[in-house]
């Protein structure tokens, strides 16, 4: 069994992040499979403290504290382009948002809600729950490469990356019993996401789809 396996969520895909996926010339079509999710569900161990009641300006972002289990290769290079750099930032904490929510077993946690609005901020609560009702997180190591980013005419960013997964497994917390699978084509997801600035100059991701097995993230 995978991590993030078919037990745990399906993500819905929206038809705006679909036609990024395909604009950006993945192999894969805009249809997602059963088992598709949302990025970031890697964690472990103890609940880290809880952020701010409040969601907190861009000059007070939340501290993300995850498990010594769960790590991280980010091989997103940097562009040199402070705007674009700005993206790649918040869209990598937004992914250990989601974990650290996991690890807290907080569904409405604050800190992935300040880094997601709108269809992502609703699937990632769904998401999270789904970990929460199993009482289940993940544990391993997680590589994020490949990335494409474009910034638009109307101001948002377009950002399709790959990941790696044949390195995290499923924990179950009762019985802290970790499924390690066989590494297969399934292992490799591509993500397309559609993220703009807010009003605190925080890139939120609005829309985000995933697909397992894409020939554009296989080693």
């Amino acid at each position: 069994m995978n991590r993030r396996p078919t037990l745990l969520a399906a993500l819905t895909l929206t038809a705006a992040a679909a036609l990024t996926l395909s604009a950006c010339g993945s192999d894969d079509s805009s249809t997602a499979k059963d088992n598709d999710k949302i990025a970031g569900a890697d964690t472990g161990g103890k609940a880290s403290p809880s952020p701010s009641p409040s969601v907190p300006g861009a000059g007070s972002r939340p501290k993300i504290e995850l498990p010594s289990d769960v790590t991280y290769e980010f091989q997103w290079k940097k562009t040199g382009d402070a705007q674009k750099d700005a993206v790649l930032n918040d869209a990598e904490q937004r992914i250990r948002a989601v974990d650290m929510a996991i690890a807290k077993q907080d569904p409405l946690d604050k800190a992935y809600r300040f880094y997601s609005e709108g269809t992502a901020a609703a699937e990632s609560q769904k998401y999270i729950q789904e970990f929460v009702d199993h009482k289940a997180r993940t544990t391993g190591l997680t590589r994020y490469y490949n990335e494409s980013l474009t910034i638009k005419d109307d101001g948002t960013a377009a950002l399709v990356y790959c990941e790696d997964q044949s390195k995290a497994f499923n924990k179950f917390l009762k019985t802290g019993k970790t499924d390690v699978s066989p590494v297969t084509k399934d292992s490799y997801v591509v993500y397309a996401g559609t993220l703009r600035k807010n009003g605190d100059g925080v890139w939120v991701t609005e829309r985000l789809i995933s697909q397992r097995g894409s020939a554009k993230c296989q080693p």
